[in-house]
């Protein structure tokens, strides 16, 4: 009788949880104020006094209801407060990959850019610390780290803003640091993805798929990719999807267009701590600029 007694006293502890986590979903999808949230993740009344120090939602899987729905302000709240905690990785119930990037690749697939700017933002605060102390960093980069093999198939964020063709994310990532020669668990490189991407075009490719690409390229003085064989194989080909000069760029036969190597050595020169703003301060012409150049740290801040 007493084993029936704590058996539905567990099954009723777990369903007002249930219960409880779907008010907060629906209350981070509506935009409720930040304090209203914060009160609502850290309540203890539906926990067991074993479970008080366990809250139904950690700063780290908020932060992915905050992306998914856009909550602006409560993704500045938990990544300014619980910096480490909301980018570490989220508890089982919502990814049982390892190491990896969820957040980031999150707000790519979403194309949430001012989070992703914020995301950025942190991330390279962190990075410069380590170098203020000397340090190491003991995991890769945080932007080459692969997202949840369950939704994203293990690509970076990189891979995926080319497979959606997001050329403003493309530029924001490239420009805090990540590196377009990582490669996914396939072999593929960004490069590559993109160019898969252009395979079926019967003419010369335009709009995103070649913002992407010409984005990429700007950021990739040294280009290195599975698909150069398929590029031989089919010249003709190519050369019509991509224009003769970016396709004898590509397929080895020609150097590098001189003002794609002037962007180049550019844009090596700017701070990923300043960056996207430094880019905007270029004292070119905005055609010459990366397409799908991302909006400004300050404007964005301006646009909240």
């Amino acid at each position: 009788m007493a084993s029936l007694t704590v058996s539905s006293a567990a099954r009723s502890i777990e369903k007002h949880r249930k219960s409880f986590s779907l008010l907060f979903y629906r209350a981070v999808r509506d935009l409720k104020p930040v304090w209203m949230l914060e009160d609502m993740r850290t309540m203890e009344t539906f926990y067991q006094e074993e479970d008080v120090g366990q809250r139904i939602y950690s700063p780290s899987e908020a932060l992915l209801y905050a992306i998914v729905h856009d909550h602006q302000a409560y993704a500045q709240y938990l990544l300014s407060r619980y910096t480490d905690e909301a980018l570490a990785k989220p508890g089982e119930r919502f990814c049982c990959c390892p190491s990896s990037a969820p957040h980031l690749a999150m707000a790519v697939r979403y194309d949430r850019r001012y989070i992703l700017g914020l995301i950025l933002q942190e991330t390279r605060a962190a990075r410069c610390d380590l170098q203020e102390t000397h340090r190491t960093p003991s995991t890769p980069h945080y932007t080459d780290r692969g997202g949840c093999f369950h939704m994203e198939d293990g690509r970076t964020p990189l891979h995926l803003a080319c497979e959606l063709l997001r050329p403003e994310a493309l530029v924001m990532l490239l420009g805090n640091g990540a590196s377009p020669h990582t490669v996914d668990h396939n072999g593929l490189t960004p490069l590559d993805v993109i160019l898969e991407k252009l395979r079926d075009s019967k003419e010369v490719a335009s709009g995103e798929r070649r913002q992407c690409l010409d984005n990429l390229l700007m950021f990739m003085p040294q280009v290195d990719f599975k698909m150069r064989a398929a590029l031989d194989r089919e010249p003709e080909h190519w050369s019509l999807v991509l224009g003769e000069e970016t396709f004898k760029y590509l397929a080895g036969r020609s150097p590098a267009p001189l003002l794609l190597t002037a962007m180049q050595t550019i844009l090596k020169q700017l701070s990923p701590a300043s960056f996207p703003d430094s880019l905007h301060e270029l004292p070119i012409p905005s055609s010459l600029k990366p397409p799908g150049l991302p909006v400004s740290q300050r404007d964005r801040q301006r646009a909240v």
